[in-house]
Order: C-alpha cells, then sequence, then structure tokens
C-alpha cells in the first residue's frame, strides 16, 4: 500500500463522536474519505476502538488487493 490512510475521530455534536478513515496521497495531501461512521458513538473510546477496527481491515483489504 502507497497510499496513508489517516484515522479522525471528531465530535460534531456533545457526546457525540464519529470515525472518519481518509485515503491521502503518498505526500499526505489531498484527502478523500475512504470510510467512516454509520453511527455516532457515546463516547470518544468506543469510537475510537471502531475506528481502529475499520482501519485494520482496511489494510488487510489493501494489502490482498496488492499481492
Amino acid at each position: 500500500m502507497t497510499q496513508p490512510i489517516e484515522l479522525l475521530v471528531e465530535e460534531p455534536a456533545p457526546g457525540s463522536y464519529v470515525w472518519r478513515l481518509l485515503l491521502t496521497d503518498e505526500q499526505g495531501g489531498h484527502p478523500r474519505v475512504l470510510r467512516m461512521a454509520p453511527d455516532p458513538a457515546d463516547s470518544y473510546e468506543v469510537a475510537l476502538a471502531a475506528g481502529q477496527a475499520a482501519l485494520r481491515s482496511e489494510i488487510r483489504r489493501h494489502t490482498a488487493a496488492a499481492e
């Protein structure tokens, strides 16, 4: 995989946390949304864990596609 994936967790409304995976170019610029939370989480920790699981899934998918 040559394009970095960035995990962001944001709080768009108080007590409502969402994650997004951004796919960037080789220099880390021009991000585009790769995946995002289907629903907000009640805590930062829950959103982060869900985002990390999605990130691991994307890494496996991109690695398998490159083989």
